[in-house]
């Protein structure tokens, strides 16, 4: 079994935002992964990097250098960047073509970590299941599926991500 050391890198998204019953709104306080990482029992060692707490909406290049440049500089070969899901796809789609030789995994939620049915917990194990067992390259891991940075796309209308491939198949065959 691989256990590898592995980096964490946060960067926001609905993974960790909290209700704030004062303003009446999802908004960022701080990290939970330190506290999710015990809660899930993950036993090999796990490096935290805090990059900024952000909707994704709001991510721009230069977030999107900052989060390249982390992976470039990770000693660790596995790393796990917690995302927003509106920018997911685009943020792996400019990590992919810079071809480092490390398994790089995005992985977000639909349901903040905090709130009742929440895909949190299941999507972060999957991303550290595919840290471990992936060759080098970079990978969204959404609803169980694990998709290579050229081929994802977040479905708005369902709520999950898919292959972009699948929808030329289904445009094909109608």
């Amino acid at each position: 079994m691989n256990d590898d050391p592995l980096r964490l890198i946060i960067t926001g998204g609905t993974f960790d935002k909290h209700y704030d019953e004062l303003k009446g709104e999802l908004t960022f306080k701080e990290s939970h992964l330190p506290e999710i990482i015990k809660q899930v029992r993950i036993v090999s060692e796990v490096q935290f990097q805090l990059l900024q707490l952000i909707d994704s909406l709001q991510m721009t290049e230069d977030h999107r250098k900052l989060i390249l440049q982390a992976c470039t500089e990770a000693p660790e070969h596995r790393v796990v960047i917690t995302h927003g899901t509106d920018r997911m796809a685009e943020t792996a789609r400019y990590l992919g073509p810079a071809g480092l030789n490390k398994t790089i995994i995005l992985v977000g939620a639909m349901i903040p970590y905090k709130i009742s049915g929440s895909d949190a917990l299941f999507n972060l194990g999957s991303a550290f299941m595919a840290a471990r067992l992936l060759p080098p390259g970079v990978y969204v891991a959404m609803n169980g599926r694990c998709f290579p940075w050229q081929d994802v796309r977040k479905d708005y209308e369902r709520g999950v991500f898919r292959p972009i491939e699948e929808d030329a198949t289904v445009s094909s065959s109608q």
